[in-house]
């Protein structure tokens, strides 16, 4: 079993979701486990929830990036990412289990469109307090949700894209949700999305170490971390594994004979098929590289990135953002608050991170 909080799934997850466009949405879970397909709502598809599959397809004989796939590196099952960065390892067996299948995780997941920014919704979930923290104080309570981003974003038809991402482990404020940074291809409306990064997030993962997620999205609904619709693949590794600190690492997403697969590092690690969308999203529209936070309140002082702000030579990065059988990528930068910014470096690479400070009272308020 995974280290994550199953008491919060047993307590039931809400998570309503206000648009732009002022829509709203909810999706239920319910369970003492894991939530089985007949326990979430009917805005979710039944394939939302299908256990991960054994693959069947095969992926393409290169990485995005030109490389021949080769095995990952691993370190001892349960490693915290510094032990896995000390190591010299790619990643860790967030467990003992043994098990290459991940596990269904719910929690916050923002999502931004050309159209429309994710900027507040609502949950029952309590994020969980730090290890060291003991129990959760009244900071932390379910509630409102608020996402903050720092974000490139390039439109184009495109198989997919990859990016070098650094690595870190950004402290998360007791009471928030999680820091993340992530790469994105999706439909222009943003109602498909299939997403690839790394996250600090205690309700999913149960500790403060970056892991590898997963996530899509469905007719504008978020389905699950790691698991719902997921297919995979590799024998190394899988969603919800531990990731090594202070370093950068490869990510990449690409189409391929009817599957948007997903690559870390050095290997496939397994797809989501177009049959989750009947066939409906198979062609990227708009494409991101982006940080986000997701906090409980408008001006949080969890970190993003690894908590240095752009203007510092070594925050962290996006670097060699790459189209795959796209246009020539020249993403536009934006951010939705002061705290996170961004700076550019070239064409491909931009750092980003903070909190920082107010422009106007020289202060990150933290």
């Amino acid at each position: 079993m995974s280290k994550s909080r199953r008491g919060l799934l047993a307590a039931g997850l809400a998570t309503a979701v206000v648009g732009a466009t002022g829509v709203v949405w909810t999706l239920n879970a319910s369970a003492a486990e894991t939530p089985a397909p007949s326990t979430v709502a009917e805005s979710a598809s039944a394939d939302a929830v299908a256990p991960v599959n054994e693959a069947t397809a095969v992926p393409p004989k290169l990485l995005p990036w030109g490389d021949r796939p080769t095995e990952l590196t691993q370190a001892e099952a349960g490693a915290d990412s510094e032990e896995v960065a000390d190591a010299g390892a790619d990643a860790a067996p967030a467990d003992t289990s043994g098990s290459l299948l991940p596990e269904a995780e719910y929690a916050p997941k923002g999502r931004i469109s050309e159209d429309s920014t994710l900027r507040k919704g609502y949950t029952s979930v309590v994020p969980p307090a730090p290890p060291a923290a003991g129990k959760a104080t009244a900071k932390a309570k379910a509630g409102a949700v608020y996402y903050l981003y720092a974000q490139g974003q390039q439109e184009g038809d495109t198989d997919g894209t990859w990016a070098n991402l650094s690595i870190a482990k950004p402290e998360l404020k007791q009471g928030d949700y999680h820091t993340l940074t992530e790469i994105a291809v999706q439909t222009t409306n943003g109602d498909h999305v299939v997403e690839l990064g790394w996250n600090v997030d205690r309700t999913v993962n149960g500790d403060s170490d970056p892991h590898l997620f997963v996530f899509y999205w469905k007719d504008g609904v978020a389905t699950c971390y790691n698991a719902c619709g997921w297919t995979q693949y590799s024998s190394s590794m899988k969603p919800g594994d531990t990731l090594p600190a202070g370093v950068a690492k490869r990510m990449g997403i690409q189409h391929s004979d009817g599957n948007w697969w997903v690559a870390y590092d050095s290997e496939w690690i397994g797809y989501f098929p177009d049959s989750l969308w009947e066939g409906r999203f198979t062609r990227g529209e708009y494409t991101q590289w982006f940080g986000e936070v997701a906090a409980n309140n408008q001006n949080p002082c969890t970190q993003m990135g690894n908590g240095l702000g752009p203007t510092s030579g070594t925050a962290a990065r996006v670097g060699s953002i790459s189209m795959t059988n796209g246009p020539e990528p020249k993403p536009a930068l934006t951010n939705t608050t002061y705290r996170y910014n961004f700076k550019w470096l070239s064409d491909r690479t931009f750092r980003f991170g903070g909190p920082v400070d107010d422009p106007e009272t020289d202060s990150d308020n933290c």
